[in-house]
């Protein structure tokens, strides 16, 4: 029972953020559900050390060190402009960010573009005088929704294409999910044309200005990471296509492509200064405070006693959405994927566990890891922020049609 206390706690704070002038982070908030968990000795501390999912870990750092490599060389801005030069309006903004960002998280994974679009954002904010958390809010559903469509788009959708034993599977997710996460992401402009119909209201034409490179050997060696990080990506989706050939694990593409700079370049301690290192304090905390709930065992309970059928497409979204926010997607997926396969669920009622379980990341904050990654970039870079709140009441009916959308075309 303790663990679920701590876990209504982190949420709760997670909605206030501050009690009278003290501003909490979101690390912070976590933290100290993860040590409440701890203290209490509802996990010990070597279950603790074997809770946090360390890929994950090694993951993020390398796609932080790549991400700092081109901010602080300026390369990041400088492809930020190649991108967007052509946008006058912001419609066409939105749109682009939505399949630009969207498309490329569909290989590079949702987390990687949401380290690497932050910035990005908050660099087109500032250039074109939008409100911030207009164009994080954007990056967040793009990322999200794009993902769905592919095996490679987040580790929830990989652990379905693993323990699913799914035949070609990026093939079968883009045959399946593709068109339908098209049309949401053109939901989600509708979306938020609704909810930011001010930020919409510019009649004079966007004006793009190239940024200057400001150091122009570190720019190369994050342009040779970029190139590998595409290619070793391009090679996994290939493979997929091709049984038989060695599946590089993605882990390895990323540190391979953070090398470069970390070995040739000249800043290398500063770079390692830069790594978001809170960001890294908050999922620790968190895959030890979802461990602890996981151990109680009142959660499989309750899956288990439900009086509907776990292989029917509506009960399936919509426990992959809700359980998402308690359990997170991954554990969620770990546990509801036997049960589906054990009741003679198929193609369809995985395809639609990997669109809810991913699609939960548009509800809340806590629905998806790149939210929080989102967040935490931008209150360590700029000092902005989304409220729960404004996250919410956008997400909420944007979930309700994403999960619609998806039964329509999976029926």
């Amino acid at each position: 029972m303790i663990s679920f206390v701590a876990l209504a706690f982190v949420f709760v704070m997670m909605m206030v953020r501050k009690i009278g002038s003290f501003h909490f982070e979101l690390w912070q908030i976590m933290g100290v559900g993860a040590l409440v968990v701890l203290l209490t000795g509802e996990l010990s501390l070597r279950e603790a050390f074997f809770a946090i999912n360390w890929e994950v870990m090694l993951f993020l750092m390398t796609m932080f060190l790549i991400g700092a490599a081109m901010e602080e060389s300026g390369y990041l801005s400088h492809l930020t402009y190649e991108i967007f030069k052509r946008t006058k309006t912001i419609d066409g903004l939105v749109l682009m960010i939505l399949f630009v960002m969207g498309g490329g998280s569909a290989f590079l994974m949702n987390d990687t573009l949401a380290i690497v679009g932050t910035p990005v954002m908050l660099h087109l904010a500032k250039k074109h005088h939008l409100k911030a958390s207009f164009l994080l809010v954007t990056l967040a559903f793009a990322v999200t929704i794009g993902s769905v469509m592919s095996p490679l788009g987040n580790p929830q959708n990989f652990l379905i294409a693993s323990e699913g034993h799914i035949s070609s599977s990026v093939g079968t997710f883009l045959r399946y999910l593709a068109v339908p996460t098209l049309f949401n992401l053109f939901v989600a402009y509708g979306v938020l044309r609704v909810f930011y119909r001010d930020q919409f209201r510019r009649f004079s034409p966007l004006v793009h200005s190239q940024e200057p490179i400001h150091d122009h050997q570190m720019a190369m060696l994050a342009r040779i990471s970029l190139v590998v990080l595409v290619v070793g990506v391009g090679i996994k989706v290939v493979s997929s296509f091709l049984p038989g050939l060695y599946d590089i694990p993605l882990l390895g593409v990323t540190t391979l492509a953070s090398l470069p700079p970390l070995l040739f370049g000249k800043k290398r301690k500063l770079l390692l200064q830069r790594l978001d290192w809170h960001t890294l304090l908050f999922f620790a905390a968190m895959f030890i405070l979802m461990r602890s709930v996981w151990n109680t065992g009142y959660v499989q309970t309750w899956l288990e006693r439900l009086p509907f059928s776990p292989t029917s497409l509506e009960m399936i979204g919509a426990i992959s959405v809700l359980g998402s926010q308690i359990l997170s997607n991954v554990p969620l997926v770990a546990l509801y994927l036997p049960m589906l396969r054990a009741s003679g669920g198929g193609i369809r009622e995985m395809m639609i566990l990997a669109a809810g379980s991913t699609i939960a990341g548009n509800l809340t904050l806590l629905g998806a890891a790149s939210n929080v990654i989102i967040l935490q970039n931008a209150e360590k870079r700029a000092r902005e922020t989304v409220s729960f709140w404004e996250f919410f009441r956008i997400g909420l009916p944007l979930t309700v049609f994403n999960l619609f959308v998806y039964a329509l075309f999976l029926r």
